[in-house]
């Protein structure tokens, strides 16, 4: 079976890394696209947004971008301000966005990224900061 599975993808982010070691721990190789480098066109983010089921504000990221410094917690901006911005500053766009046949999912936290997998996990799996996720028999942990 063909799987396609697309990860919007920062490699400097902990949370990205562990969501592309999970699709990769159920056998599947992901479409990577890291974004910062490629970003989305304006249609295709909001697309994502939308099948997302998720607000602009929601996708949109404050730590370590230009949030403050462009008054983006104005709750009066309307959402295609907030597009515009994380269109001019890619790294605005929390991360990872994962796109399945299942749906697409922000998944913060990285084990989210299990509900649009149509493979079971291969064996076990820890964070990078050692929690587990998954157990030896491929199956979630209790708290996940």
């Amino acid at each position: 079976m063909a799987v396609d599975i697309i990860i919007y993808h920062n490699p400097e982010c902990g949370t990205s890394r562990n969501t592309l070691a999970l699709i990769r721990n159920a056998g599947i190789e992901p479409h990577v696209v890291e974004y910062l480098k490629t970003p989305p066109s304006r249609a295709m983010l909001e697309s994502l947004i939308a099948r997302a089921g998720i607000t602009p504000r929601a996708l949109l990221r404050e730590k370590g971008t230009p949030f403050a410094e462009l008054g983006l917690g104005d709750p009066a901006l309307p959402d295609a301000a907030l597009i515009d911005a994380m269109i001019a500053h890619p790294i605005l766009i929390n991360r990872p966005l994962v796109v399945s046949a299942l749906g697409v999912r922000l998944c913060r936290p990285s084990e989210l990224v299990l509900d649009l997998l149509p493979s079971a996990q291969r064996g076990a799996f820890a964070k990078e900061d050692g929690e587990q996720v998954v157990d030896a028999a491929g199956h979630r942990t209790a708290q996940n």
